[in-house]
């Protein structure tokens, strides 16, 4: 039999470090968001007036020394809207990666069980809003079916799509999928490029603690970030750019995190020993999530994005890495090196006896597609765009 245990002390969750830690080892489609280094992080920048709700699902018998089968990490926050601050009740992942869900190797148990618990305790909060689902039939955790079943039968909504690249087993392999124009515009790239100088590739990703490799290579960070301000990015005013004021610091802890739980991944180009180019992402097992990408305007026009790309790639591959999520957005410039999109849903309840959530109701939202420029900054806690007031579909489901 399945109990929930509910934290909303952060402080109480470090006993659960270990046993976070093996299950996020056996987490479908796991990234470096679900772990409790990200969450500590992102609690420690941004829980602001937060409240957070860790549920913690046990097998067994009602005792704190049940072996947990899964964690679903939830927080109550406030965003404004045309009604006021609403009360969201979601996963903490802040819009910085494409999917979430329950960490554990059992997430349709675990999430069910989880809203069950929620099902049965005060519902201080205006909305459930359970952001960055999959599509049905790729979501591990069934997230429409745990909340219909829970009583909380979701409006869905597709707010955008993330790029993937399926790593073949080898560079050839890959190619062979590109069109024959763009392995010729390929070609002309890196010739151009290579008059220029002598061009070179790196790649770190430190093991982690476990592994006794964790320096967080300070070095090779602060030219992503020098990179970054030499671009458009150092203009930016959306606060999701690696060198924005509000998110930086931010980032930087976060890094320091990947470091030492081994899933940092830092990748650059240089020219004649200057920064060219920046992927920097996240890895989780044979899995990465590129973060932010940059490189310097002056080489623009020579296809160095594109490059870039095309030598992590290929390193991945001689990595044995199976797949790459180079994040929502931009999808037009992707177009040319990925292999497929997914996308990206909000399940959405309102609950009724909070007079917010009945507007909502009555309201029914239509959400447009969130463009990169219009998600939150991680410090300012974002706008729920979800309540515009728009007439709903006839027929849709209540």
């Amino acid at each position: 039999m399945l109990h929930v245990e509910e934290i909303n002390d952060f402080a109480a969750a470090e006993p659960l470090r270990a046993a976070w830690r093996r299950l996020l080892a056996v987490t479908p489609g796991a990234t470096f968001f679900h772990s409790l280094d990200w969450l500590e992080t992102y609690w420690r920048h941004s829980a602001g007036d937060q409240r957070l709700r860790l549920l913690v699902v046990r097998d067994g018998a009602e005792s704190k020394d049940a072996e947990p089968i899964g964690i679903v990490p939830l927080t109550v926050l406030r965003e404004p809207s045309p009604l006021g601050a609403v009360r969201i009740l979601t996963y903490p992942q802040a819009y910085w990666g494409s999917h979430y869900g329950p960490i554990g190797p059992r997430p349709a148990e675990t999430l069910r069980a989880a809203l069950g618990h929620v099902g049965d305790t005060a519902r201080g909060w205006d909305l459930l809003d359970l952001r960055f689902a999959p599509a049905d039939d790729q979501d591990p955790a069934a997230t429409v079916e745990a909340m219909t079943d829970a009583g909380f039968p979701p409006t869905s909504t597709l707010v955008d799509h993330t790029s993937i690249i399926d790593l073949p087993a080898s560079m050839d392999e890959y190619l062979a999928t590109r069109t024959k124009k763009w392995r010729g515009n390929l070609r002309r790239w890196a010739r151009r490029l290579q008059e220029q100088g002598r061009v070179t590739f790196g790649r770190y990703r430190p093991l982690g603690e476990d592994g006794g490799e964790s320096d967080p290579r300070w070095d090779l960070y602060d030219q992503c970030e020098q990179i970054a301000r030499a671009s458009w990015q150092g203009s930016s005013t959306d606060g999701t750019t690696i060198t924005h004021e509000t998110v930086r610091p931010f980032l930087r802890d976060a890094h320091e995190a990947a470091c030492r739980a081994g899933a940092a991944d830092v990748s650059l180009m240089h020219l004649d020993g200057r920064p060219l180019a920046f992927l920097y992402g996240y890895r989780v097992r044979n899995s990465l999530f590129g973060l932010r990408t940059g490189y310097d305007p002056t080489v623009a026009r020579d296809g160095i994005g594109n490059l870039l790309y095309t030598r992590v790639i290929e390193d991945s591959i001689g990595r044995g890495d199976r797949q790459i999520d180079l994040s929502p957005g931009y999808l037009e410039a992707k177009q040319p090196i990925i292999s497929r999109t997914e996308p990206i849903f909000r399940r959405t309840w309102a609950n009724p006896r909070s007079w917010r959530g009945l507007a909502w109701r009555m309201a029914r939202p239509t959400v447009t597609a969130l463009r990169r420029s219009e998600r939150p900054a991680i410090a300012e806690g974002g706008s729920l765009e979800s309540l515009e007031i728009a007439q709903a579909p006839s027929g849709e489901r209540e």
